[in-house]
C-alpha cells in the first residue's frame, strides 16, 4: 500500500472503524492487515483484492458485490479444492493448516484468514474475489507470472 497523507489516514481509519495508529501500521506493514479491513479497504478504493495481492494489473472488476456471503465462499473454496482432486487433509498441508480450519472454511462457519487466502491465491493461481464471491466469474491467472 501506497503512503498516505494524515487527513486520508484518519478518512480510512474512521471507514475502517479503527484508530489512525492501527491503519499506519497496515500501510508501514508492521501489522498484517485483517481481510474484514482489506475488504472495506478495497470498497472505499473500489479496487479489487486481486489488485492489492499484485495478481493482476486490473484496478477493479464490474460489479463487485460489496458483501461477503461466507456460505457461498465456503462453497466456491471446496468446489475448487474438488476440481484440484485435493482433500481438505491435502489442501491444508499444501496451506501449512489444520484439516479442520479447511472444514470451517468450506461450511462458511468462518472469513478465511488473510495469510490462507493469499496463499491459496498465490499458489493455485485463482481470483481472491471470486473466492470470496466479490465476483462471479472465476479466474484463473496465468501461472508464468
Amino acid at each position: 500500500m501506497a503512503f498516505i497523507t494524515i487527513s486520508e489516514l484518519i478518512v480510512l481509519a474512521e471507514y475502517l472503524n479503527i484508530s489512525p495508529y492501527t491503519y499506519s501500521h497496515y500501510e508501514t506493514q508492521d501489522t498484517i492487515i485483517p481481510l474484514k479491513h482489506l475488504i472495506k479497504f478495497c470498497d472505499f478504493f473500489n479496487t479489487s483484492i486481486d489488485y492489492i495481492f499484485k495478481f493482476t494489473n486490473n484496478f477493479t472488476y464490474k460489479n463487485i458485490n460489496k458483501k461477503i456471503n461466507l456460505k457461498e465462499s465456503g462453497k466456491r473454496l471446496k468446489e475448487f479444492r474438488k476440481e484440484l482432486n485435493l482433500s481438505q487433509l491435502e489442501l491444508a498441508n499444501n496451506l501449512n493448516v489444520a484439516r479442520t480450519l479447511i472444514t470451517e472454511y468450506e461450511l462458511g462457519n468462518f472469513l478465511i484468514s488473510i495469510n490462507v487466502l493469499y496463499t491459496l491465491c498465490n499458489k493455485y493461481k485463482i481470483s481472491a474475489d471470486y473466492l470470496l464471491g466479490r465476483i462471479d466469474d472465476k479466474i484463473i491467472f496465468n501461472k508464468e507470472k
